[in-house]
């Protein structure tokens, strides 16, 4: 390759599929592109802004934070870091929390604990992790070796054993689960990226019982499902169970990169001093945005609108369903995370949708993601769903 060429070579990977717009502000639901354009943001950064964009009461304290500290090793106490831990541990099932910086990064470290926990506290050789078909962990090698979706693995083999894939939402996957050497099933409770399918409450039940009486660490991934993207604080509380270990990250820091991984006392054990690490992980400046969040996911019942407003354009949705029934096969999801089964390529509504101003996602080839803030009100989910009945309108013509 010539210098000419070297020097014309883009300066960032192509890593990226990326739309032709370029994001330069937000607030609330909406986004403004370089050109000033504004769009109606239903991606919410791909559930990460759950309180809408630069929300005032996270900005408050992190300007405040920017003032103190930004960043310190955890080598000495964090108090922001306590606090948020001492959060997480009231609104889940779980006794203790270890911070890192994203969600692949907490379920690296779920896949560590699990391991540990079984060879160390345990005693015994159990090393694997079963997860499930259309999973999606992340993409470090040890979360895409978890991962059950060939499209993405590609060119990136061999891939670390000890992972095991049965179906999802299969009854007789269960009685595979125990085989000797399970020590841990990680699964997403709505699988987002897989085409937003929810777990069925009887299969994930039956799940749940197989695990306690196998001595199986249940493990569940809410990335994407956390925070009160389901219109609960995490998705399991929906389902009546109690997982062993969470992971989280997207929503927890409004757009500040924060993950974390949650456990119950007895598997949280297995971390001791030096088994486990994170450099930026949970240090001043995430910790205060994931604190400010929290705090106002409680004082302004955002779970309550979440909810409310989740079934308003779930309904809408399921209108345009029964309108337009020829291109759009199913709406599935919990609260604001949804999926819009059509049998157009998702690809192309997407793109339309960008045309008139209003930003979605895909989920697979036929699924069209559907991710609002928590916060949004129902004139924008009128305008969404406005915009949406062109799209079909022009379709059917």
């Amino acid at each position: 390759m010539s210098n000419q060429q070297l020097t014309e070579l883009e300066p960032l990977m192509p890593t990226y599929n990326r739309f032709p717009i370029a994001i330069a502000k937000g607030k609330e639901s909406f986004v403004w592109d370089s050109n000033g354009k504004r769009y109606l943001d239903y991606t919410s950064g791909i559930a990460v802004c759950n309180l809408g964009h630069v929300p005032d009461e996270v900005k408050e304290k992190v300007e405040l934070q920017l003032n103190d500290l930004w960043h310190c090793s955890n080598l000495y106490h964090i108090p922001q870091q306590k606090k948020l831990a001492a959060l997480l541990v009231e609104k889940s099932c779980c006794d203790q929390v270890f911070f890192c910086s994203s969600g692949a990064e907490a379920n690296e470290a779920a896949i560590k604990l699990a391991r540990k926990y079984s060879q160390t506290i345990k005693q015994q050789k159990a090393f694997e992790i079963v997860t499930f078909s259309r999973s999606f962990h992340g993409r470090t090698l040890a979360a895409l070796s978890a991962t059950a979706q060939d499209k993405i693995k590609t060119g990136f083999a061999p891939f670390i054993d000890g992972f095991r894939y049965l179906p999802y939402n299969d009854f007789e996957s269960i009685d595979q689960l125990q085989n000797g050497k399970t020590c841990a099933v990680l699964l997403e409770l709505v699988q987002g990226e897989g085409g937003v399918i929810p777990a069925d409450q009887e299969w994930i039940e039956k799940l749940a019982a197989t695990c306690k009486k196998e001595g199986i660490l249940l493990m569940a991934d809410e990335i994407q499902t956390g925070i009160g993207r389901t219109g609960t604080f995490f998705a399991y509380e929906q389902y009546g169970i109690e997982p062993d270990v969470i992971t989280l990250a997207k929503g927890l820091g409004s757009g500040f990169p924060i993950g974390a991984v949650l456990a119950k006392a007895e598997a949280a054990k297995a971390f001791d001093p030096g088994s486990h690490g994170s450099t930026f992980g949970g240090n001043p400046l995430a910790a205060a945005a994931g604190i400010a969040t929290l705090e106002a996911i409680e004082q302004y019942e955002v779970l309550k609108t979440a909810q409310e407003n989740g079934k308003y354009l779930k309904d809408r949705l399921e209108a345009l369903q029964d309108k337009y029934s020829c291109h759009i096969q199913s709406v599935r999801g919990k609260g604001l995370l949804l999926g819009l089964v059509t049998t157009s390529d998702a690809v192309n509504i997407v793109n339309q949708a960008r045309e008139k101003q209003v930003l979605i996602l895909t989920a697979g080839q036929n699924v069209v993601r559907i991710l609002p803030p928590l916060t949004t009100d129902r004139s924008e989910i009128d305008m969404f769903i406005s915009v949406m009945e062109e799209i079909f309108a022009n379709l059917e013509a």
